[in-house]
């Protein structure tokens, strides 16, 4: 054994040779049996005794790298660290040490009387330890010099998890005398003196037979418990230069980890602050910038995660515990430098960029265009300063589930029971139109047991979850089509419809074969199709990098408009009734109608009256149907009177062609591009519209709700002024997402302030710059998950256009009461509906992955409150969803504590001078109490 500390080398020149003899007989049988115990429990590598605690101790200290057991007691409190273990051996300290009980990690000078009996054989132990830390006591009391040593070398060793130190193993019970504590006391000085003895000297003490295997069993216990010793020592310097190691390693790529973090940040930072600040939004208090992604998060997490593991690891040694507080010292200082020059990078950026950007909506512009709202006769003024309720009233505001029959798929203005058994007739559909509640529903719809997050396109568009929509109607009706199919836990979609089974791609080849010149996705760009089924031919048409708005009823045909939506296609809920569509006069390229089961000969062609009026001039009408290919009686008698409408319409048939794949065929008419036929017909059938009747009117503001405008058996006149929108086609796609409209004036005032073509330019500028620098790489929002986009205020469409080169759609929304500026959105080749956000929106529930709403809400709220439009917004966006919203500061406010109330994360707020920014996603959460039913 290697020399220890001194100790007290007297012996008794009394003691008879006999009870040398004797004592050391009984020391080994006491060493032995405490060493077959301790052998048959597990005990991990750190296992030291006494006599080699000084040796251990020493090859410590001389690192300083060991801390004392006081040391470790205390981080043990607030760290949970474990004793630092060699490679061979770390999987031991690798389950969690945070969770070990105290016991394990006791130090030295425990109380003996606070120790607990251990089940099975560790019962023994603990009695062992508890007698021998009795007779160390006596010891220490007995010989004050030695004990202060003693106390030196027992505050070194530390006891990790597990381990078992072996303090006196004499197995003395705690009643035994003074006396016989002495006799211990010296038997262990003589075990001590005798395991440095050299082989001669060991060789004289030899006597008998007996006594001789004695003393080789303690030689052989001494050289183990030196040879230990001198291991554990090594160990732990290996120990120690492998924790520095890894510990310099760790900081050096935590360091590098948070530089790259830093330069994110800044990246992100820069990008948002110039996107917003050209916009004029700034922040309340000038603060810097708070983001708080989940990219962002997660890697916050990671560093917190690093930090944490590296001071378990390196809880063997006060340096490293040192350093990491000087780390983390460091990383706060430079947190708080970054966040000064951030903030100072900011109001910088403000100051020089705030007036670069777009300016407010000028008061002067709106005396230059018209909105929905006073384009009816029948249009009321609206109730004017209503009351509004107060900050803060609706923050502890509780949400209910929505009581209703139709469950998940509720959508409250086509599923008003209440109105519809009101009605007083049904004949023109009047039950598949809008009819709003009289109190917007602040409600929310549940989720349909089994919902998975949507699957992503274009896979989509062949399969979708069965939960997600779980109908299955169509899938028996239609399934002989190729509409839809039940397929495990799938709805797969082949592709076909009624008048395409074999395939939407062929269908639409086959149309542009018969008439070149529709030219899909160059002179065509934007179209109707009247009663889509599940959309097939709409989904098809992005191969050939065109729009299609798709709409059908709420009808038998269950959710088929849904299903459209899921596989993320564009389509709305509506019907051909009684009221005019939500789109301006004379925006579609082309209309399509494959056995959409519309009437149009009836009534004097009201409903087709309805498409010429959205029809561009010049543009087409394709019409697949049995009266166009069969001469059943009745198909012939439509097609007579089919072709006498048309003709007196002056739609020109351009060709009617055959599709043998498919057995069918289609009928492509072409709406007149000038008034020449009109005045030239000998019938005044169907008769023009009178000189006041607006044809872009097609929804008005009436008492408290947007009133949609009657049908009109009528045409309007065709303009003839080349200045006059309509006179000549757009350019073709994608020149005409760019390029100002020919038809909009410089003498007429922008939106913005600005002549109309030059606040054009600089919106599309404006959104350009936005999108690319801040809503793409700024907002933590993985567009790789975003299909289906809305627009919620759209104005020229410059955000929709900004996103022309990812795989997303954008339903671009103009509000009744905004200047009517979605002409302009669908002559650039992007399309959109007029609607009022005081009421809900004919959509089926989740929807859509994306609102964007920019100055909406501070003026939605003049006219109706805000708490039923968030619920809206919760119905429309799916699950995992986002919502960017730009506004006035205090309106983000309010928004962003709504947001929590539903249960939405709120991923950053930004706001200055008035002016804010907020990103948000929705969460699953739903509340667990339905509301009354109505």
């Amino acid at each position: 054994m290697a020399p220890g500390k001194a100790r007290n080398n007297k012996r008794s020149s009394g003691t008879s040779y006999m009870s040398t003899v004797t004592t050391i007989v009984f020391i080994a049988l006491c060493v032995l049996g405490v060493w077959i115990l301790t052998s048959n429990s597990v005990i991990p590598p750190q296992t030291t005794s006494r006599t080699s605690t000084t040796t251990a101790t020493d090859a410590a200290t001389s690192t300083s790298t060991i801390t004392t057991a006081a040391d470790y007691s205390s981080s043990a409190k607030t760290s949970n660290p474990t004793e630092p273990a060699n490679k061979k051996n770390s999987a031991v300290f690798e389950d969690n040490p945070g969770q070990l009980p105290e016991d394990a990690i006791k130090s030295g000078d425990v109380d003996p009387t606070q120790s607990k009996e251990l089940p099975n054989g560790n019962n023994e132990r603990s009695r062992v330890e508890q007698e021998n830390r009795a007779v160390d006591s006596s010891n220490q009391e007995s010989e004050p010099n030695i004990g202060d040593e003693s106390k030196n070398d027992e505050v070194n060793v530390i006891k990790g998890p597990g381990s078992v130190v072996e303090e006196n193993p004499q197995g003395l019970q705690g009643k035994e005398s003074i006396e016989e504590h002495e006799k211990q006391k010296e038997m262990e000085t003589q075990v001590s003196e005798e395991s440095t003895m050299t082989q001669n000297q060991q060789a004289n003490e030899r006597t008998t037979g007996k006594d001789s295997d004695h003393e080789e069993t303690q030689k052989t216990i001494d050289d183990d418990e030196e040879s230990n010793g001198k291991q554990e020592a090594q160990e732990s310097k290996q120990v120690v230069e492998e924790n520095r190691r890894e510990f310099d390693s760790r900081e050096k790529e935590q360091k590098q980890e948070n530089h790259q973090e830093r330069q994110q940040k800044e990246q992100s930072q820069q990008e948002i602050e110039e996107g917003i600040s050209n916009d004029q939004v700034e922040h309340d208090e000038a603060m810097p910038l708070q983001t708080s992604t989940k990219n962002e998060d997660q890697r916050s997490q990671e560093t917190v995660s690093t930090t944490t593991q590296t001071q378990i690891d390196g809880s063997g040694t006060h340096d490293e515990t040192q350093n990491n507080s000087h780390l983390e010292e460091n990383s706060n200082i430079d947190n708080k430098q970054q966040e000064k020059a951030t903030q100072t990078k900011t109001d910088d950026s403000f100051l020089e960029g705030g007036n670069s950007g777009i300016p407010k909506e000028s008061k002067e512009s709106k005396k230059s265009w018209s909105t929905q709202a006073d384009q009816s006769e029948t249009q009321k003024e609206r109730r004017k300063n209503r009351p509004e309720d107060q900050d803060g009233s609706i923050y502890g505001y509780s949400w209910l589930l929505c009581n209703v029959t139709a469950g998940t798929d509720y959508i409250p203005c086509l599923d008003n029971e209440k109105a519809l058994r009101k009605l007083r007739t049904t004949r023109h559909f009047e039950h598949r139109e809008r009819h709003c509640p009289e109190e917007a529903p602040t409600c929310l719809v549940p989720l349909p047991e089994g919902y998975r997050r949507p699957i992503e396109w274009p896979k989509s568009r062949d399969k979708i979850w069965y939960h997600n929509v779980p109908h299955t109607k169509l899938a028996e009706v239609k399934g002989h089509q190729n509409w839809v199919k039940v397929t495990g836990e799938f709805l797969t979609f082949p592709g076909g419809g009624t008048q395409f089974i074999h395939g939407a791609l062929h269908y639409i080849d086959y149309i542009q074969e018969a008439v070149p010149d529709i030219a899909w996705g160059k002179h065509t760009r934007v179209i109707l199709d009247v009663g889509c089924g599940v959309a097939s031919f709409g989904g098809y048409l992005f191969d050939r990098d065109t729009l299609a708005m798709s709409f059908a009823p709420k009808d038998e045909h269950e959710a088929q408009v849904q299903f459209a939506l899921e596989r993320g296609i564009p389509a709305i809920s509506a019907v051909m009734g009684s009221q005019r569509l939500p789109f301006p006069s004379r925006v579609f390229d082309l209309l399509h109608c494959a056995r959409c089961r519309v009437p149009w000969h009836i009534e004097g062609g009201r409903l087709l009256l309805e498409l010429n009026r959205v029809l561009r001039p010049g543009g087409y009408f394709v019409w697949s149907a049995t009266p166009v290919y069969q001469q059943l009686e009745e198909d012939v008698q439509i097609w007579k009177e089919m072709s006498a409408l048309t003709k007196s319409m002056c739609w020109k048939l351009v060709t009617i062609k055959k599709d043998k794949l498919n057995s069918a065929g289609a009928a492509i008419y072409q709406k007149p591009a000038s008034n020449e036929c009109y005045d030239q017909r000998k019938k005044n059938r169907p008769p023009m519209c009178k000189s006041d009747d607006d044809p872009n009117a097609a929804c008005s503001i009436y008492g408290q709700f947007c009133r949609y405008v009657a049908l009109q058996s009528c045409m309007h006149r065709l303009p003839v002024d080349k200045r006059e929108r309509g006179s000549q086609w757009p350019d073709n796609w994608p020149r005409r997402l760019q390029t100002p409209p020919y038809w909009l004036n410089k003498s007429q005032m922008g939106i913005y302030g600005k002549p109309a073509p030059d606040d054009f330019v600089t919106d599309y500028e404006h959104w350009k710059r936005v999108v690319s620098k801040m809503y793409l790489k700024g907002l933590g929002i993985s567009w790789d998950n975003v299909r289906n986009v809305m627009d919620m205020r759209a104005v020229y469409g410059g955000f929709a256009a900004a996103l022309k080169d990812l795989k997303v759609w954008v339903m671009n929304i103009v509000n009744i009461d905004s200047p009517d500026t979605l002409p302009i959105i669908y002559e650039r080749g992007l399309f959109g509906i007029y609607h009022d956000w005081c009421e809900s929106f004919s959509t089926y529930p989740r929807s859509y992955d994306l609102l964007h709403a920019d100055h909406l809400f501070s003026r939605l709220k003049k006219r109706c409150k805000i708490q039923p439009v968030m619920a809206e917004i919760d119905r429309i966006v799916r699950p995992g969803g986002k919502l960017i919203v730009r506004d006035e500061s205090s309106t983000i406010g309010e928004i962003e504590n709504l947001l929590k109330s539903l249960h939405w994360e709120v991923h950053l707020t930004f706001s200055k001078n008035q002016e804010g920014i907020l990103s948000a996603q929705k969460s699953n959460w739903r509340p667990s109490s339905y509301a009354a039913a109505s």
